[in-house]
C-alpha cells in the first residue's frame, strides 16, 4: 500500500499549481507520474518519498511503502528520515555565514591535530581533496565496524593521532567524512549555530540527533535486505555534521527551494557552495562544498547522495532552470538512478545510456589502486559508482561521490581520471597466485591490532572482541591482495600491500595503516 504525501493521509500525488510559471516550466506532470510509478512498486516494503520543487516551493511528488514494517506506518513526504551525507552542505553554509576562511589550516581551527592533519586547509577538507583518512573505515580496519558505539571524542582521538594523509593533499578527490567531522569542531556548538543561523529563520523542522539511540519523533526505520528478508539497519558511531541531520522530504525540499531562490539567510549561498574548486595543479574538480557538479544531457546539475545503513537518498538541483528533485528512502537500494529518472522527466531530457564497459577485476601496476567492473557500474577501492556512455568507447560516472572518466586502451587497460588523478588499470589474471611474502602475522603498532595471513589464501582480521573476522583473499599482482569484510549491508574490501616487512592496508577512504611482520606462518 502506498503512503500519502501529507500527514493527513490524502492522495499520493500533490495537486500541481496551474499557473503561467508552471506552463513555462518543463513537464511537472510527467515527473510526478514517473515518481508515482517508482514509489508504487515499493508497496508493502520499506518506502520513500519524492518531491519536486522550484524556487517558489514544492510543486508535486509521490510517496510509497512503509516507514515502519513493524507498525505498518506509511512513508509520506512528512515522514522524518536520515539525510545522511546530504547533511554536509548545511555545515558548509553555516561555516560560510560564520565567516570562516577556507584557506585556513585545520590546525589553526581545531587544536590537538597532528602536523600532517593540521596542515590541510579547511577548503580541501570540505571539497574531498584533503586526503584525510575516513574515521569509520580506519576503525573498521582496526576491528571496530560501523555498528560499534563510538563517541565524538573516540573519532577525534583517532583522527588527531594520524601522522599521515592518504596522499598529498590536492592531488586527488577521495571521499572522506573526516574533514567534515573536524570542521564541525571549529564551531563551539554547531547544532545551536545551525538552528540560529538557518533552520529557525527558514522555519525548517530538521533535527541533529547525537547518535542512533537518540529518539527522533516519527523517524522512519532504515532497512536492508539480506537476500530474502528485510532487516533493520544499524550505525553505532555518533552522528556528526558529515551526515547526522534528520528531517522529512518536505523539509529538505523547502531547504533546496530556499537555496535556489536565495531566500533569507541563503541569499547568494548556492553560488558560494557551488563555486569551482581546483586541484593543486589547477585542474577543476567536480566536488564542491557538500555538492557535486554533474550534468544531464547538457543541463548542469548540483547533486549529492546520502547513505546510512538502511537509508539511501538523493538531492538533484538544476540551478539555471530553478528546479529539482528530492528522494528520501528507508530502503538500502540505489537512489541516484530513480531520482535521475524523475529529473529527466521534469526537464524533458533523455536518460543517459548505461556504459557497455568491460567487466572483471582490474588493478594499477603499483600502489593499492584496484577496481571491479560490473555491467554499467564500477567499484574503485570499494567506492561504487554507476557508469554511463561518454563519447566513442569512453564511459564516465554520474558522480554520486566520485568523478570517473575512463577509456579502453589498445592493450586492454582502462585509462583516464578517477577522482581527478590519472589511473591506468589493467585486467587481473584470474589465476594470479597469492604472493609468498604475504603469509604471516602482522601487527599495527599503535592499536596492537593484528592480521593473520595464511598461505591457503585466507586471513583473520581484527574484530569480534579479539576473536577476529575470517576473510578469503583475492590475490592481485605485485604482493597485493583484497580482503572481503561483510558487515550488515556493507562490504569493506581493503587492499593488503607488502613492502618488505611492512604491510600497508588501504581502501579508497583510508590508506594510512601500516602493520609490521611479527612472525611467519606456514
Amino acid at each position: 500500500m502506498n503512503g500519502a504525501l501529507d500527514p493527513a493521509g490524502q492522495a499520493r500525488k500533490l495537486t500541481l499549481r496551474n499557473s503561467a510559471r508552471t506552463r513555462r516550466m518543463p513537464d511537472w506532470n510527467a515527473a510526478a507520474a514517473t515518481a508515482d510509478a517508482i514509489a508504487g512498486a515499493w508497496e508493502d516494503g520499506p518506502g520513500g518519498a519524492f518531491l519536486l520543487f522550484d524556487r517558489d516551493g514544492i510543486r508535486g511528488g509521490a510517496a510509497g511503502g512503509l516507514a515502519s514494517l513493524e507498525h505498518r506506518i506509511p512513508f509520506t513526504a512528512a515522514t522524518p528520515s536520515r539525510y545522511a551525507s546530504i547533511s554536509k552542505h548545511f555545515l558548509a553554509a553555516t561555516l560560510l555565514l560564520e565567516g570562516f576562511d577556507l584557506g585556513a589550516p585545520l590546525g589553526a581551527l581545531v587544536p590537538g591535530l597532528s602536523p600532517a592533519i593540521g596542515a590541510v586547509p579547511l577548503g580541501r577538507a570540505l571539497d574531498m581533496t584533503g586526503a584525510l583518512p575516513d574515521a569509520m573505515e580506519l576503525f573498521w580496519q582496526r576491528g571496530q565496524p560501523f555498528t560499534a558505539s563510538l563517541a565524538p571524542e573516540d573519532a577525534f582521538a583517532l583522527l588527531a593521532g594520524c601522522d599521515a594523509t592518504n596522499a598529498p593533499p590536492g592531488t586527488e578527490m577521495a571521499y572522506s567524512n573526516s574533514g567534515w567531522r573536524l570542521a564541525q569542531r571549529a564551531l563551539p556548538d554547531y547544532a545551536a549555530t545551525l538552528r540560529q543561523r538557518l533552520l529557525d529563520p527558514l522555519g525548517l523542522p530538521i533535527a541533529f540527533p547525537r547518535d542512533e539511540a537518540e529518539p527522533v519523533a516519527g523517524l522512519a526505520t532504515g532497512y536492508w535486505r539480506d537476500g530474502r528478508h528485510w532487516r533493520r539497519g544499524r550505525y553505532g558511531m555518533h552522528f556528526s555534521a558529515s551526515g547526522g541531520l534528520a528531517g522529512s522530504a518536505e523539509a529538505l525540499a523547502g531547504w533546496a527551494s530556499a537555496l535556489l531562490s536565495g531566500h533569507g539567510p541563503l541569499a547568494g549561498m548556492l553560488d558560494r557552495l557551488a563555486a569551482p574548486r581546483a586541484f593543486a595543479d589547477g585542474s577543476p574538480g567536480a566536488y564542491r562544498l557538500g555538492l557535486v557538479e554533474t550534468a544531464l544531457a547538457g543541463t548542469r546539475l548540483l547533486a549529492h547522495g546520502g547513505s546510512l545503513p538502511g537509508y539511501r537518498n538523493h538531492l538533484l538541483m538544476a540551478p539555471e532552470q530553478g528546479m529539482g528533485v528530492v528522494l528520501l528512502t528507508n530502503r538500502e537500494e540505489e537512489a541516484l538512478w530513480p531520482a535521475l529518472r524523475v529529473m529527466a522527466a521534469l526537464l524533458g531530457k533523455p536518460m543517459p545510456r548505461p556504459a557497455a564497459n568491460p567487466t572483471g577485476l582490474y588493478a594499477a601496476a603499483e600502489g593499492p589502486f584496484w577496481a571491479e567492473f560490473t555491467p554499467g557500474a564500477m567499484s574503485f577501492m570499494g567506492g561504487h559508482e554507476a557508469l554511463v556512455e561518454d563519447g566513442p568507447e569512453g564511459f564516465r560516472s554520474l558522480p554520486a561521490y566520485l568523478d570517473i572518466r575512463l577509456k579502453p586502451a589498445p592493450d586492454g587497460a582502462l585509462q583516464g581520471l578517477v577522482g581527478g588523478a590519472l589511473r591506468c588499470l589493467r585486467p587481473v589474471p584470474p589465476d594470479t597466485p597469492l604472493d609468498p611474502g604475504l603469509p604471516g602475522l602482522w601487527r599495527e603498532p599503535r592499536s596492537g591490532a593484528t592480521i593473520l595471513v595464511r598461505s591457503d589464501g585466507t586471513a583473520r582480521f581484527p574484530g569480534l572482541g579479539g576473536l577476529g573476522v575470517e576473510t578469503p583473499l583475492t590475490p592481485l599482482p605485485g604482493g597485493r591482495a583484497l580482503a572481503s569484510l561483510l558487515h550488515g549491508p556493507w562490504r569493506h574490501r581493503p587492499c593488503l600491500r607488502r613492502e618488505g616487512d611492512t604491510l600497508h592496508l588501504a581502501s579508497h577512504r583510508a590508506r594510512v595503516l601500516q602493520f609490521c611482520r611479527q612472525e611467519d606462518v606456514p
